[in-house]
């Protein structure tokens, strides 16, 4: 069976469809992963098949900003909040549209596997009559901006022609990485899921010295891989997690220079990369932005968090994460230093919210493998 994956231009989109992809082509099948050239060397680490389609989410915004993203911060958060619905719901969906369609030309596939944020995938297939099946990123969010890209998405689908009775995947199945107990009760009540383990997924690489065999807790902080200013609240969150008896590992991630950030306490190592997938494991608390990746990663390993929510996704992650007991988060003026240590210092000691952990990392482990789930694609065609 040819199968063709495709996903938004980031790692936030990409890596949670790569597990599943690889054990398809262990599987025998003929895997090709549709993204954009930025991230060819990503796949093909993988062992994947790439093929240039789309443009990633930095181009299409710098598009919208006469190549300049200084102007997001020139225009009313109304404004701001339309043209991220329009990127997402028009100009990569687009984009995504003529490049798949010339790929499917030349190399029809049985089965399209679009990553959620990425519906220009699901439209590209349906529109060619291509079976098609979402795959998640994680939780998925509703309420505020969330729902604004939806509307957007959907009048965009009826435009084409595309309609379907379930919002989140026009009807079509949705391979759903987030454990049931934390997804979205709406989410939940209408969608065709077909449940895989989140499987952890980072590129390789050795573990910072020091990692293993610690004589006490490891707080791991990153406030993940998409360009924003960080820099300030990495200073901040550095002070109040110095200040625990514990050592600290930073990632600081591509947008910030390790060196603007100073002359750091003994206790703290910053690094600009690390095998998160592989690291989490020997974590006691993380402390993060709640990315998808790193919310459902503490998940599976089974480690406590402290979640500060920056934008898209993040606050709803964040909110779950308290909701059940494995974390707690911290939004706007309320992460000050002091917050953010006494807060890192309950999640550390707290027996409640380590039952919860074990209690959701157990969870994850009882849901089905990415090789289990490939060997029901079939059934999908």
């Amino acid at each position: 069976m040819r199968l063709i994956f495709t996903s938004l231009a980031s790692y936030g989109h990409l890596y949670p469809l790569l597990p599943l992809a690889v054990a398809a082509r262990s599987a025998g099948h003929d895997v090709v992963f549709a993204t954009a050239a930025d991230f060819h060397p990503t796949v093909e680490k993988a062992g994947l098949e790439p093929v240039d389609v789309g443009l990633t989410i930095q181009d299409a915004f710098m598009a919208q900003y006469d190549g300049d993203l200084r102007k997001r911060n020139e225009v009313s958060p109304a404004e701001l909040e339309a043209t991220i619905a329009r990127v997402f719901s028009r100009v990569l969906p687009d984009r995504f549209i003529a490049d798949l369609d010339a790929v499917f030309a030349k190399q029809l596939p049985d089965l399209v596997v679009y990553e959620i944020g990425n519906p220009g995938g699901a439209f590209a297939a349906m529109k060619a009559g291509i079976p098609a099946m979402g795959h998640g990123f994680g939780r998925v969010a509703t309420g505020g901006i969330a729902d604004g890209i939806r509307k957007a998405v959907e009048e965009h689908a009826i435009e084409l022609g595309i309609t379907g009775e379930e919002r989140f995947s026009w009807g079509n199945p949705f391979v759903d990485i987030c454990p049931p107990s934390v997804q979205s009760p709406e989410f939940l009540a209408g969608a065709r899921r077909l449940p895989l383990r989140p499987v952890g997924w980072s590129e390789p690489g050795d573990l910072p010295a020091g990692v293993a065999g610690r004589s006490r807790p490891l707080v791991y902080l990153t406030l993940g891989t998409t360009p924003m200013s960080q820099a300030h609240l990495l200073t901040s969150a550095i002070s109040a997690l110095a200040a625990l008896d514990a050592d600290v590992l930073v990632a600081t991630g591509p947008s910030v220079d390790v060196a603007s950030l100073g002359e750091v306490p003994a206790n703290v190592r910053l690094e600009a990369w690390v095998p998160q997938s592989e690291l989490l494991p020997h974590v006691d608390l993380v402390v993060h932005h709640g990315g998808s990746g790193t919310t459902l990663g503490a998940f599976t390993a089974g480690v406590p968090q402290l979640v500060l929510p920056q934008g898209a996704d993040q606050f709803s992650n964040a909110e779950a994460v308290a909701a059940a007991g494995v974390g707690d988060q911290l939004v706007g003026d309320a992460v000050t230093t002091e917050a953010v240590r006494e807060k890192a210092q309950r999640l550390l000691t707290d027996s409640a919210v380590a039952d919860a952990v074990r209690a959701l990392a157990a969870e994850v482990a009882a849901m089905p493998s990415p090789d289990e789930v490939a060997a029901q694609l079939p059934d999908y065609v």
